[in-house]
């Protein structure tokens, strides 16, 4: 079959969902047999998130291939349970730097490099890329930002090109929108979305499909006027109401139909029944009353919780299966500082299991410390991730096993340097201090490490051998091994193709893990990760006094 491309674009205002809408596309489609991959086109500059602010863009979302990527891949991956690469997020940044490189190396053979055709032509590579690999039957690309962003532009003109290209009854385009509703006349107003539409137009792309995110239920009278004014059949005025969670969207765009209006128009999947059970099963146990549980969040960019939107998400797949709702304690590490235990105790909050979520700089580092030395004392269920892990570590080896100056060498000050970085090439080590933060070494992606029988993280992966998702620049430091050991620390898993180490635990606490890795990346609503799972059992029977 030939592929089909679908693209979703946005009108009115930012943050509609768009990226979940497509995600949601994508798991309806996947469950009537299709082979899809979603992309995310993205109008930003900025050449990938890893310079980009925490706090301003949440968090970096690392695929298989070890590409850094919007979190919007996030709701892909989790959506749709199918691995992207680094071709799924494309930004301007990459595009201009792509063309402006081959430039440089005279591919365009000196002629005058422009927008059209260079830029545009640059664009539908990435999305034709996606397409061509293991018989993908449909491509979801998703467009950045709203529609009249100059930045978007080229973006648009490239998929209207697309589908001159593969032809209209190849291509589909569906415009997320806003219906907003005014209290004081009780209406839901129309002219927004018609007027975005209008705007679309002007740029050669009409609408099929109108997905209108509203917080009130649309009338047959609402449906028809949108349809009749923005050219669009009655039955592809798609209703998206306000969900209490968003895994709730796959179900409430099947029951608008969706799915069958893509299917019809791209001569896909008709009349094939969704399997969709699991959902289905997920949704009931998210709707069930469920015991809540405090967890306490100690990290660097707790002001903007999509930051930490993996691990958020990763719980909440955990919790949902054990009957909890997770209520999380957001704690600024930095405000376990130069305070008092008793400080760090109150701020703490008394929680069911502490999580020290990844993150990069030495700011709100001691903070880190301070709380996997009281979780580690008072016998609460620990999980550190990333740099999590690394200041648990940091921290046993200061209090347990004498290392008074042990820190990571990221802290930029002299110590001990429990981490420190690891391989590095001779041009690295020369002028490690002059490169530029995003060309500093980077362990990146789907790693297999084996697994120490007889081990706590042994008996929760129930295997030998397994493969995580890593991204880290320092490993821990060979040379402190052995005192480390002699604390009762257990270095677990080790990295099957380094020789580092990958996680630790302590067998002498209820549960105490740090992985270097990113376990949050591979958790799946209906496939949640099992370090997850046993974080929050063992935080349960911590509650319970058990």
């Amino acid at each position: 079959m030939k592929t089909k491309y679908i693209f979703v674009t946005g009108g009115v205002v930012s943050g509609l969902g768009k990226g979940i809408t497509a995600a949601a596309l994508g798991r309806l489609l996947k469950a009537r047999g299709l082979n899809i991959r979603n992309q995310k086109l993205d109008p930003y500059i900025n050449v990938d998130p890893s310079l980009m602010s925490p706090t301003q863009h949440g968090e970096i979302f690392i695929t298989e291939d070890g590409a850094e990527n919007d979190l919007d891949i996030g709701h892909y991956e989790r959506f749709t349970d199918v691995n992207l690469t680094a071709e799924s997020d494309i930004t301007s940044g990459q595009v201009y730097l792509n063309v402006i490189s081959r430039e440089r190396a005279g591919e365009y053979g000196g002629g005058t490099v422009q927008v059209v055709p260079h830029v545009i032509d640059e664009i539908k590579d990435h999305i034709y890329k996606v397409g061509a690999v293991d018989d993908v039957d449909v491509v979801i690309s998703e467009i950045g930002g709203t529609v009249g962003d100059v930045e978007g532009q080229p973006f648009l003109e490239a998929i209207r090109q697309v589908s001159y290209d593969v032809g209209r009854e190849n291509c589909l385009f569906i415009h997320v929108t806003l219906l907003p509703y005014l209290k004081k006349p009780g209406e839901i107003k129309t002219k927004p979305t018609q007027h975005s539409v209008k705007e679309l137009l002007s740029y050669g792309i009409q609408p099929d499909i109108l997905v209108c995110r509203t917080e009130k239920v649309m009338t047959a009278e609402i449906r028809n006027k949108l349809a009749r004014f923005c050219n669009v059949r009655y039955d592809s005025v798609i209703q998206n109401i306000d969900c209490a969670s968003v895994y709730e969207l796959p179900l409430v765009l099947e029951e608008e139909g969706l799915a069958n209006v893509v299917c019809e128009r791209l001569q896909i999947a008709q009349g094939v029944e969704p399997e969709l059970d699991d959902w289905i099963k997920l949704l009931e146990m998210t709707r069930a009353k469920r015991l809540p549980i405090k967890i306490s969040l100690v990290g660097k960019y707790t002001e903007l919780h999509d930051a930490y939107y993996s691990v958020l998400e990763a719980m909440e797949h955990s919790a949902v299966g054990l009957g909890l709702e997770v209520k999380i304690n957001w704690v600024e590490s930095q405000l376990l500082e130069g305070v008092s235990d008793e400080e760090v105790a109150r701020r703490l909050g008394g929680p069911a299991g502490i999580i020290i979520p990844g993150g990069f700089g030495p700011r709100g580092m001691e903070g880190m410390i301070r709380a996997a030395q009281y979780a580690r004392e008072e016998k609460i269920p620990f999980f550190g991730i990333g740099l999590g892990m690394q200041m648990g570590v940091v921290e046993i080896a200061r209090h347990l096993a004498g290392l008074t100056d042990a820190h990571t060498d990221e802290a930029e000050t002299n110590c001990q340097d429990i981490f420190f970085f690891d391989n590095l090439t001779e041009e690295h080590r020369v002028c490690l201090n002059e490169l530029n933060f995003a060309d500093l070494p980077m362990v990146s992606g789907a790693f297999d490490f084996d697994i120490e029988k007889g081990s706590l993280l042994h008996a929760v992966y129930g295997c030998d051998r397994a493969s995580e998702r890593h991204h880290h620049r320092r490993e821990l430091n060979p040379a402190y091994m052995t005192p480390l050991a002699a604390t009762g620390l257990r270095m677990s898993c080790i990295n099957s193709e380094s020789g580092r180490v990958a996680a630790v635990e302590l067998p002498d606490h209820p549960f105490y893990v740090g992985t270097i890795f990113h376990p949050e990346f591979t958790s799946r609503p209906t496939r949640p990760h099992s370090l997850f799972r046993a974080f929050l059992e063992s935080a349960l029977k911590h509650s319970k006094g058990e």
